[in-house]
């Protein structure tokens, strides 16, 4: 998959018109469209834009490799959010749970849940 079909696939999944995507990057829609059809190269400076003004991976935007879109801490807040006024009580405690915890506490969680991770990766010999 070419770097122009990357951009497409954002604009796209977007659900921005040529024109729409262009104007954001400040450039004209046949900038846009020239580049997805692979008739001018993405450049740097555009590659940077499009990661920066739609939060893209530039990974995956210049080699393909890792998630389209990088998380945002808005993505976790309203994640977060959606949990604190849902109805589930376990839910919201152990969001609590976390916000409570240590450095200390939470370096310890994170040993359990390695340990039991490395622990499903082994083959189970009985």
């Amino acid at each position: 998959m070419t770097q122009g079909n990357r951009v497409k696939i954002i604009r796209q999944s977007l659900n921005l018109t040529l024109e729409k995507f262009g104007a954001k990057l400040g450039v004209q829609k046949s900038a846009i469209n020239k580049i997805e059809k692979g008739d001018n190269k993405l450049t740097e400076q555009m590659s940077k834009l499009i990661c920066r003004e739609f939060n893209v991976n530039y990974d995956w935007l210049i080699h393909g490799e890792g998630e389209m879109f990088l998380e945002t801490d808005d993505d976790i807040i309203q994640a977060v959010g959606d949990i604190m006024s849902g109805e589930n009580e376990f839910h919201k405690n152990l969001i609590k749970s976390f916000a409570h915890m240590s450095l200390d506490d939470l370096k310890a969680l994170e040993r359990v849940i390695d340990l039991c991770s490395s622990l499903k990766q082994e083959p189970d010999l009985h």
